[in-house]
């Protein structure tokens, strides 16, 4: 498609990476039947075509958007299965994460929504915070009924937050073959600290010792789809550096996540802070199963009776671009695998469950039904915020596939599978 960028403008490194995205798309549509918010409202300018367009016009004239622009550019997901179906190979993120950065330098949101929006971009990546917001929600629960709406969307969000599991450190391996960096989240070590302790000690199976990475606490995730672009490099350069420290004596080979969330914008930290130590890290990013995918046996075991549906969040199908690895290595297992052919998001998406919670409630349901249809003992899901959100709309166990490994390597039963019995 043709623009109308000024000199001036293209001189901005964003607006020109957005120009070359909006040159690209051809508007052929066949991103809109990808869409999960195309799908439930059926409005033109709720899928990536008529998104990109809004975009246009309001980068272009450096226009300050109206609500109703505001709206359409607020409830994209930023799930990317767009990016994915598109045969032109448009690079979504480079236009929404533009518009959303744009909207909030414009400062046209109401004195409700930017104190909204802080708060969250404030509490939710500092473990502090959250914990103590997630203790006073849970004191506050009976009394909901009573609060504003978006106050009692956040506290209902934080009441179905998991209850965290403690259980001891995972023991360093006796001859480290290699070390890789292991990211430690904001939120999930806050409501599933025993994911980490789980991939250490899978990973120490394997004689890969794993040096724990946090920067801030935070990828900047979080931050970065909200728009708030600025807190968002901060975590995110913060990160790089902790990184770059911790490899004073011998370079990681892979930096390794357990919240395909936080992958997903880790992998894109060339892009947003255009450095080539930014890239670097980028590149090396790599989601726990698909290391423990690498390094297991090949042998397959006999199947032990346990019917797993595997759920594969948007951020490691359509950003991190992986996904293949976890249903293979479970099968080997001698796990039952199952698959629901409903491959649209769940709803979680960071935040946007509170932002957005009609759509957010309608897409959860839709996918409650897809896996629970499947009829699986337990449900898979390798990002923290997709496996909350499922939980909270299923009354099968959800847990991260790395506990599910641990748990089949000879580690200890997941606390939500005590009603399962392994047989090897």
């Amino acid at each position: 498609m043709r623009t109308n960028f000024s000199p001036e403008q293209m001189a901005s490194p964003a607006l020109k990476a957005a120009e070359a995205q909006l040159r690209t798309c051809v508007h052929c549509g066949i991103c809109t039947a990808t869409c999960p918010t195309y799908s439930l409202l059926r409005d033109e300018r709720d899928g990536p075509r008529g998104r990109i367009q809004l975009i246009q016009q309001m980068l272009e004239r450096d226009l300050s958007p109206g609500p109703d622009v505001v709206q359409h550019i607020d409830r994209c997901l930023s799930c990317l299965a767009c990016v994915s179906a598109c045969p032109s190979g448009v690079n979504y993120p480079r236009l929404i994460d533009t518009a959303r950065a744009h909207i909030e330098k414009k400062k046209v949101r109401s004195l409700e929504d930017r104190v909204m929006r802080a708060t969250l971009g404030t509490v939710l990546p500092s473990r502090a915070l959250l914990a103590l917001a997630v203790m006073l929600a849970r004191i506050a629960s009976p009394l909901r009924i009573m609060l504003p709406s978006r106050l009692r969307n956040m506290v209902t969000a934080a009441v179905n937050l998991p209850r965290p599991v403690r259980t001891p450190d995972a023991d360093p391996p006796a001859r480290p073959v290699t070390r890789v960096a292991l990211h430690q989240g904001c939120v999930q070590e806050v409501i599933a600290p025993q994911i980490t302790v789980a991939a250490r000690r899978v990973l120490a199976r394997f004689g890969i010792e794993a040096d724990c990475v946090e920067g801030t606490g935070c990828c900047g995730a979080l931050n970065h789809h909200m728009g708030q672009e600025k807190t968002a490099h901060l975590r995110a350069a913060a990160l790089v550096k902790d990184i770059r420290e911790q490899e004073a004596h011998g370079t990681f080979p892979s930096i390794v996540t357990t919240a395909s969330g936080c992958g997903g914008v880790m992998r894109d930290y060339g892009h947003q802070l255009g450095t080539t130590e930014a890239r670097n890290v980028g590149s090396r990013t790599t989601d726990i199963i698909d290391v423990i995918a690498a390094h297991i046996a090949r042998d397959q075991r006999p199947q032990n009776g346990i019917r797993v549906a595997y759920h594969r969040p948007c951020s490691l199908q359509h950003a991190m671009k992986t996904g293949d690895a976890g249903p293979a290595l479970f099968r080997q297992l001698g796990f039952d695998v199952v698959e629901p052919t409903d491959q649209e998001c769940c709803g979680s998406a960071g935040v946007y469950n509170v932002l957005q919670p009609t759509i957010s409630a309608a897409l959860q349901e839709q996918k409650a039904a897809a896996l629970t249809s499947l009829k699986p003992d337990l449900i898979v899901s390798g990002n923290i915020g997709c496996l909350a959100h499922i939980g909270a709309a299923v009354r099968v166990p959800v847990v991260h596939p790395v506990e599910v490994v641990d748990w089949a390597l000879g580690g200890p039963k997941p606390k939500a599978l005590d009603h399962l019995q392994l047989k090897v």
